[in-house]
């Protein structure tokens, strides 16, 4: 049996749909004295300018970051309609943000200021070193189709403070994402948090999806559009269709998350999940794809055993978990709500305390991926300071 100090990590949930009463049980449940900051998984369904306003007369001057979400992961596993939340707090945990606006425009200069200004401000806070003790986490506008830049140029600029996260959804309706961010819900924006802790942690990704059978080559593609338009010099969806042993007719959402494609980046296996079909038999993707880049098939192996592993092997490095911060492709469960799988993959997630939210893209170090699950694992472990 193990003995851990007092966690300065609350976790919460809330239901209720009118924006006063539940910013009231998040406050209650998230509450704490020295709070650094509060994170929100919001679904998409609030009135997000009312309930913006609610959290920031509940909580004042806490920083306050989140964003919409396609589903939440709440201490009790996988809910909807809801909002999932965690808070930190001093001396345990320091935290600022940064808010990025106009994606389209953010260069690299723009992140190397983004982030010496958040380890300034940081540095200003925290009475241990930052070296080695901070982590990032990044919440993006999901439809933004930034992320690679982003992350990539943060992942650059933040040099050696790993960095994760997960990008906004709106419940599969591809209409409008948003990050709260400043007191608002903002689109075409971002927050990058910077976190300063004594304690052990890790960023981890984890995806289910291995390499298998045919190889196929990229023949022509708009990577600022991630649009594929032909796969071996055949329309994209026709050559996909025919890897799968169906006519593209019959390709559905459930067939794109069944069957993503992988790239392999050093013996790394990076998931590219496609979005839709189109009428001209393209294919749009969740994340950038460039001509010339050779993708393969997948197969699946057991999510729950899968993401168990990940976990026992973090458990072993950081001993029991405060939270998991975890961010989990909408794509990687969409094909197991008919069966049993959910359950305990929701349970797994219960048992790891994760908090989190269900994405439309996730954020691991310099690369944007999809149907994978990233994190931030905090263990209690051996106190550092310095």
């Amino acid at each position: 049996m193990s003995f851990n100090p007092p966690s300065r990590v609350r976790r919460g949930h809330a239901y209720s749909a009118d924006p006063d009463q539940v910013a009231d049980e998040l406050y209650q449940q998230l509450w704490q004295p020295d709070c650094s900051l509060v994170l929100l998984f919001v679904a998409p369904d609030y009135q997000l300018d009312k309930l913006a306003a609610a959290l920031t007369r509940r909580f004042g001057d806490v920083l306050v970051v989140g964003c919409t979400t396609a589903g939440e992961i709440s201490p009790d596993g996988y809910r909807s309609h809801s909002i999932a939340g965690v808070s930190f707090a001093e001396p345990d945990f320091f935290a600022v943000v940064q808010r990025i606006d106009d994606l389209h425009d953010f260069d690299l200069s723009d992140a190397l200021g983004t982030v010496m200004s958040a380890r300034y401000s940081l540095g200003q806070k925290a009475d241990f070193p930052l070296d080695r003790h901070t982590f990032a986490l990044l919440l993006v506008d999901g439809l933004s189709a930034r992320e690679e830049q982003l992350a990539g140029r943060l992942a650059r600029a933040l040099g050696d403070i790993p960095i994760c996260g997960g990008s906004a959804g709106d419940n599969m309706r591809f209409e409008r994402t948003q990050v709260l961010v400043d007191g608002q819900f903002l689109s075409d924006s971002a927050a990058l948090v910077l976190v300063a802790t004594p304690y052990p942690f890790e960023v981890f990704k984890s995806e289910h999806a291995i390499r298998s059978g045919e190889r196929v080559v990229v023949t022509e593609a708009d990577a600022e559009r991630r649009l594929v338009t032909e796969i071996n010099a055949e329309p994209a969806a026709a050559e996909y269709a025919r890897l799968l042993g169906v006519s593209p007719e019959k390709l559905t959402p459930l067939s794109f998350a069944a069957h993503p494609l992988v790239l392999n980046v050093g013996g790394v296996p990076y998931v590219r999940s496609i979005q839709r079909i189109n009428p001209d038999l393209s294919l749009s993707f969740f994340c950038a794809i460039d001509e010339g880049i050779v993708l393969s098939g997948t197969r699946a192996t057991d999510i729950v055993d899968n993401l168990a592993r990940t976990f026992r092997d973090l458990h072993s490095r950081l001993g029991d978990f405060q939270i998991v911060l975890g961010f989990d492709c909408i794509l990687r469960t969409l094909p197991l709500h008919q069966s049993d799988t959910i359950a305990r993959l929701s349970a797994l997630l219960v048992a790891n305390s994760v908090v989190g939210f269900s994405t439309y893209g996730e954020q691991y170090q310099a690369m944007h991926v999809n149907q994978t699950f990233t994190g931030i694992a905090i263990g209690y472990g051996k106190r550092h300071h310095g």
